[in-house]
């Protein structure tokens, strides 16, 4: 039996095999295949396994039809029949989730097909055949809908969104790199054996398994199989008997060599149905010269897509409970409104989608049938929508005659003399083709030798009303309901239980289910030894190795010093089911700019959080998804902190120190409270001193910060935290030169493995332009600042706030390099920060650059985002739209009156006064000095600065 990849337990994975083996590799390496998706909602026609399996010249003798083929012994096995889109997100989430619960599993792939994920439906290389949705619902993971658009960012298409339409065959190459990286991740506990052959018939045992025929003799032997063999292949049940017969019919044109040989030529053709397949092949067959003639029963194409997706909707009340005549009175009054609302029905259609299901099952037999009968079509056609740019097509071939659509029916067929086709359709309308292509759809019930077998032995029946099969939540149901092989499936064989089910939103969620049903059982018991601890005294839900990479993580995160994302990402790779490590890797690729994949991160984090974790860490993986969703994360963060003040990463994710923006107005009574109740927790720890010396300097109590900032040090020299609370209490007195020589040592010597080191280079640069010394300031941006050593986030929070503000006090005389500072940080951090405190450098950066168009984006997103950068950033980034503009009155009085809400952004007062020192600007380009003067000589008695002085004297009397 040839196969296409065997994992061993202990063998690293490799994508290559040599000359003498008979392996293939079905995961396409995405960047060297052309690439092209498909649309998730278009019927699909059948997986390749249903199909005669092609001859290989590799391929040996079969073994006799009597062998089994044996399964590792130890392992649960699991078959999955068919790796079209259904089978390979079922073998995804099997891997995903059996490597998270370090179960192992040997788990057997079954199809002819040579490459894992494009099944029928995303094999066709034509690149006019769109997704019919947007890459943002077609991620492989219900709860990362990003993934997708993601992994074609970083596959060639890096300004992609997701409201755009990709490509069939390119998501057929997701698909399968997906699967390929679920198995490189699932070395170690999951083996995957891939078989290109197709099961024909499948038995059960005595002892409760299954036993798959395989086409080439063989038989299978496993713990539980899913059959996700796609729809079923059309019947042409409505073609009359001669036109079956021609040889100018096409009963399956999805088939490989379909469409080739004489199609190419100038016939015209008729396709029958004008669902989403015959927008499909009409854009294929287009040519000068051809008439393309579509018909169905009502002649409605597809709607399409809008171009600008209004806002979403939410469902109407009354669904559920409702006769099929309420639920239309319901909808026709929701689709009505949502038309006065957005100028368009589609949101309310789209708000009924996760409702479909459960609707359909309130419904009675004879409803089911008159809502297909009566209203199937006009839903089909608004719910399955083509891309704009198909339409657009479409709409092309229409008007040029080149596609003509009629409402009828065929009713006879004859072939003629030259081997044409006259086919009749209802009305006495005749039409001379070269060619009749069934494009009606699935069949109704699942075909091929498998489901024949199933169907024939009474381990399957068939579904409501004839459509699909009978299941309990995905498992096969036997007759009189009852569940009786381990068999399960999903998608197109479960319509009639679910109605709509071939999308791959909806796929996904039931491979996702059907990898936890399957899994379940064999959960491993919880060990009752002793768990590890975080360093802090905190338990850690997993093993010790991990536990040992998790603490020297944190530990290098409180410290201030590189190495901490490694050390996570060491963590979570010992033990891929750790959901402490993966929100720890999310916090810092969202507060610090760390190379992670954010979404990705967080969703790790909260599937691990409910298959393994203790409330306190359920807790912080809570927190960390508020702050990233920008959802009330800072109230999580107190309220979690009030219940485990133990917790550091939580307490530094809390305090603006130097690693995190903090929370929202640290300064209120109650959160400071919080913060110095955490104290006991720490008993006197130099992690705690240094977060309550930055606190100190923060209230004023300088004195007070610089002793704490002192006993940290004496206990742990290397604390970031402790210098950078020293560093400003050493900018807020003025000792400016004391403070810029003691960091420069420190920055030499302890602070050489620190993580932020511009940070403290920004820091003396800072003491610099206090102490007007601007040949100091530019030799220091060029040589610790400049972008090459500084990227990302670092590079506008130092770098580019750093200039600007050599600008404001004439420190900086020439072009300001902010162009190399903009290119050095990726475009989404630059107009879509994900945090108010990352917007506000953003928005400084683009000041000092000028460039007021990507500000008004940057505008756009904030009026958008959270609360804080609604009410902060959307009116300084107007105010800073002024300053360029000059129209300094306004930009002053815009800047002036956010001065006092500014501390929501997070950060430090040092960092926050780059706002306050633009205002000196706009109030002195204005030509109001004594405005200018009265804040000069505010912040001349909070701190000596012979820049300060200077500007003060420069101010006309």
């Amino acid at each position: 039996m040839p196969e296409d990849y065997v994992i061993p337990h202990r063998e690293p994975y490799t994508p290559h095999t040599s000359p003498t083996t008979r392996t293939h590799h079905t995961q396409p390496t995405s960047h060297t295949q052309p690439t092209q998706p498909t649309s998730h909602t278009q019927p699909t026609p059948p997986t390749s396994h249903t199909q005669p399996a092609p001859p290989t010249s590799h391929t040996q003798p079969a073994p006799p039809s009597a062998h089994i083929q044996p399964t590792p012994s130890g392992p649960h096995t699991v078959a999955v029949v068919g790796v079209g889109a259904a089978g390979t997100l079922t073998a995804v989430h099997l891997c995903e989730t059996a490597t998270r619960r370090r179960t192992p599993l040997d788990l057997v792939l079954i199809d002819p097909a040579p490459e894992a994920g494009r099944g029928v439906a995303y094999a066709t290389p034509d690149p006019g055949h769109r997704l019919n949705v947007p890459t943002g619902g077609m991620s492989c993971y219900p709860d990362d809908p990003g993934h997708f658009t993601r992994w074609l960012c970083r596959h060639g298409e890096p300004t992609v969104t997701g409201g755009d339409f990709a490509t069939r065959y390119r998501y057929g190459a997701y698909l399968a790199d997906t699967l390929a990286q679920a198995i490189v991740r699932a070395h170690g506990v999951v083996s995957v054996r891939r078989l290109r052959t197709r099961a024909e018939d499948c038995a059960g045992t005595t002892d409760g398994r299954v036993v798959l025929g395989l086409a080439d003799g063989t038989r299978l032997a496993a713990d539980a199989a899913v059959l996700a063999t796609g729809p079923a292949g059309p019947t042409a049940a409505w073609a009359p008997g001669e036109l079956r017969e021609a040889p100018g019919f096409i009963a399956s044109p999805w088939a490989s060599g379909a469409l080739d040989g004489p199609l190419a030529d100038g016939a015209d053709v008729l396709l029958v149905g004008t669902g989403l397949t015959a927008v499909d092949l009409a854009l294929t067959l287009d040519r000068p010269g051809r008439t393309v003639h579509a018909v169905s029963r009502n002649g409605l194409l597809p709607q399409p897509h809008a171009l600008t997706p209004a806002g979403p909707m939410q469902a109407p009340e009354g669904l559920y409970g409702s006769s099929l005549e309420q639920l239309r009175r319901i909808v026709r009054h929701h689709v009505a409104r949502s038309v006065r609302l957005h100028g368009d029905w589609r949101p309310a259609l789209d708000s009924l989608r996760p409702h479909t299901a459960r609707l359909w099952q309130d419904l009675t037999l004879e409803e089911r049938a008159e809502l297909i009968a009566v209203d199937g079509a006009l839903w089909n056609t608004h719910r399955h929508r083509m891309a704009p740019a198909t339409a657009e097509a479409v709409a092309r071939a229409r008007t040029a005659k080149r596609l003509v659509v009629h409402a009828g029916s065929v009713t006879r067929a004859a072939v003629l003399d030259d081997g044409s086709l006259s086919v009749g359709l209802s009305g006495d309308r005749e039409l001379n083709v070269g060619w009749v292509i069934d494009c009606t759809g699935p069949g109704r019930r699942p075909d091929g030798s498998l489901w024949g077998s199933l169907l024939a032995s009474g381990t399957a029946v068939p579904g409501p009303l004839g459509m699909g099969v009978a299941t309990l939540d995905g498992r096969l149901l036997a007759a009189e309901g009852r569940t009786g092989l381990p068999l399960y499936t999903l998608g197109s064989p479960r319509r009639g239980e679910l109605w709509e089910t071939t999308a791959v939103p909806e796929i996904r969620v039931q491979a996702a289910a059907v990898a936890q049903a399957l899994l379940a059982p064999l959960a491993p018991r919880r060990r009752t030894s002793r768990r590890p601890l975080d360093g802090h005294g905190l338990a850690l839900s997993t093993h010790a190795e991990a536990a040992a990479a998790y603490r020297t993580g944190l530990d290098r995160i409180l410290k201030v010093r590189s190495g901490a994302e490694d050390a996570l990402r060491r963590a979570v790779g010992l033990d891929p089911g750790f959901a402490l490590g993966h929100a720890a890797l999310a916090l810092l690729g969202h507060e610090c700019g760390a190379a992670v994949d954010v979404p990705r991160a967080l969703a790790e984090a909260q599937r691990c959080a409910r298959e393994r974790a203790d409330e306190r860490e359920r807790s912080f993986v809570e927190v960390v998804t508020r702050r990233v969703h920008g959802d009330n994360g800072d109230t999580a963060l107190v309220r979690h902190l009030e219940a485990h003040p133990a917790d550091a990463l939580a307490l530094a994710a809390a305090v603006p120190t130097i690693a995190f923006s903090g929370v929202d107005d640290l300064d209120d009574a109650y959160a400071l409270r919080l913060v110095e109740r955490t104290s006991p927790a720490y008993d006197g720890h130099w992690f705690h001193t240094s977060l309550l010396a930055f606190l100190r300097q923060e209230q004023g109590r300088l004195h007070e910060a610089g002793e704490l900032a002192h006993r940290a040090l004496a206990a742990e020299p290397a604390s970031g935290h402790a210098v950078h609370a020293l560093t400003h209490v050493h900018y807020e007195t003025g000792t400016h030169r004391a403070g810029r020589d003691w960091l420069e040592r420190w920055v030499a010597g302890r602070g050489r493995g620190a993580v932020h080191r511009a940070h403290f280079s920004w820091h003396i640069a800072l003491h610099e332009l206090a102490l007007d010394d601007p040949a100091a300031v530019r030799r220091r941006w060029f040589a610790q600042l400049a972008p090459g050593r500084v990227t990302g986030v670092r590079a506008l929070v130092d770098s580019g706030s750093l200039l600007w503000r050599a600008r404001l006090s004439d420190s900086w005389r020439g072009e300001l390099p902010t162009s190399d500072v903009l290119d050095s940080v990726e475009a989404d951090v630059l107009e879509r920060p994900a945090t108010a405190f990352t917007a506000l450098h953003s928005a400084v950066t683009l000041t000092a650059a000028g460039d007021l168009t990507a500000l008004r984006r940057l505008r756009d997103h904030a009026s958008g985002a959270d609360e804080v950068q609604r009410d902060v950033i959307a009116p300084l980034c107007d105010a800073f739209t002024a300053l360029i503009e000059e129209r300094f009155h306004e930009a002053a009085l815009g800047l002036h009156s956010l001065l006092p809400v500014l501390r929501r952004v997070g950060g430090s007062s040092a960092q926050r006064e780059v706002v306050e020192e633009t205002l000196l600007y706009a109030l002195t380009a204005d030509g109001r000095s004594d405005a200018a003067r009265l804040l000069l000589d505010a912040r001349l008695r909070r701190t000596h600065s012979p820049r300060d002085l200077r500007l003060l004297s420069q101010l006309p009397t």
